[in-house]
Order: C-alpha cells, then sequence, then structure tokens
C-alpha cells in the first residue's frame, strides 16, 4: 500500500469507528508510560509519538508533567479526534498530520516512540525511510520505544499487512544506530475481548 493509500485508510478508518470499535484502543497505555519513564528522561526533554492517532498516551504524559510532547499521525481525522478530547490541553501538544517516512521534522526529538506504526511498514524502500528519519531527527543520546505485532500476533491490522518481528529482527533493523536495552513481550486485550501479542523493544543511540 503506498503513501497515498494509506492515508485514504486511515482517514476512513478514524472518521467512521468510535474508539470501542478499533482494535488498538488503550485507556492506559502501561507499557508505554513505563518504558518511558524509565529512560529518566527530563519533564521538558522532546519526545515524539509516532503514528499516535487518537492514542491516550499524550494525555497521560501531560498528566505525568512532560511539557515538550509531539504526536504525528498520517490521519487528520485521529488528529482532530485527540485534541477535541483534550480540550484546551491540545495547545500544550505540538500535532504533525504526515506519513512517517515523509516526515519532515522541524526539531530533533530525546525519545521517539513508536507503538504499532512501525509494522505496517512492509516494503523495504520504506522501512529504510523510516531509520532515515528516525537518526536523522533525534539526538545522540536518544532512546527509542517501538512496539510491533509479536510472531505470535496478528498478520493483519484493520485489513493491511503488517510485518511481525521479534526482539531478533527489530534489532536487525535498527542494530546499525542504536543499542537494543530491553525487550518485553505484551498482551494487548482489545475492546473485542481479543488478545493480541506485541513485542517492545528499548534502544539507545550509538554514539
Amino acid at each position: 500500500m503506498d503513501a497515498k493509500d494509506r492515508k485514504a485508510h486511515w482517514e476512513n478508518i478514524y472518521s467512521t469507528k468510535t474508539l470501542l470499535e478499533v482494535s488498538w484502543y488503550q485507556p492506559t497505555p502501561e507499557t508505554s508510560i513505563r518504558l518511558i519513564e524509565e529512560t529518566y528522561i527530563s519533564k521538558e526533554a522532546k519526545i515524539i509519538d509516532v503514528g499516535g492517532g487518537d492514542s491516550f498516551l499524550v494525555d497521560h504524559l501531560l498528566e505525568l508533567g512532560y511539557t515538550n510532547l509531539t504526536v504525528l499521525d498520517i490521519s487528520s481525522a485521529a488528529i482532530e479526534r485527540a485534541k477535541k478530547r483534550l480540550g484546551n490541553k491540545a495547545e500544550l501538544v505540538k500535532w504533525i498530520i504526515s506519513d512517517i517516512t515523509k516526515f519532515q521534522a522541524n526539531e530533533i526529538y530525546d525519545v521517539w516512540h513508536d507503538r504499532a506504526a512501525f509494522h505496517f511498514l512492509t516494503a523495504a524502500n520504506e522501512i529504510k525511510d523510516y531509520t532515515v528519519k528516525l537518526n536523522s531527527y533525534t539526538n545522540e543520546t536518544a532512546h527509542l520505544i517501538i512496539g510491533t505485532f509479536s510472531k505470535e500476533g496478528p498478520t493483519k491490522c484493520s485489513g493491511i499487512e503488517i510485518t511481525q518481528y521479534s526482539e531478533t529482527s527489530l534489532q536487525e533493523v535498527f542494530k546499525q544506530d542504536w543499542e537494543q536495552t530491553k525487550n518485553l513481550n505484551v498482551i494487548h486485550r482489545t475492546p473485542f475481548k481479543t488478545e493480541q501479542a506485541f513485542v517492545f523493544s528499548v534502544f539507545s543511540k550509538r554514539c
């Protein structure tokens, strides 16, 4: 699926389905919150949530006192849903509507968080584009926190083929510029009472 088709797909999803009708809904994204806190970055550090859409992660990070937050998503409908939910607090967040492979940043980030966006990139050139963006827009002491469907997880999401990963295959993608420091296998329980197997990896940028 190319970038144009991908955008149309996600605009349709976020325009027609409620929170409880999408499998990725999490009222409290506990794993992401914990892994971000365990980086011990300052509350002023620059954090980007790639594919954040209308995730509740940004709500919780604001409550925890983080002050320099960016949410990127391909879908304007997803971003608008999140902004509406946050009300006046939305002004405290930077919102970017972009396909991650086309993303042009105006700043350098301390934490790059991605839960369930990267695994939608199935073509080698798109994965390469992602890593180039990641390396270009993170500082020399940055942390990468990435969660994807594991080898025991689904092979599709919202009707789109994904790439399953393991600790080893995630390391293979990022090892040239990032050192893998932690891995977690996580079961996500969807609003439909089904289970999805994720693998989360934390990386530190190589100096």
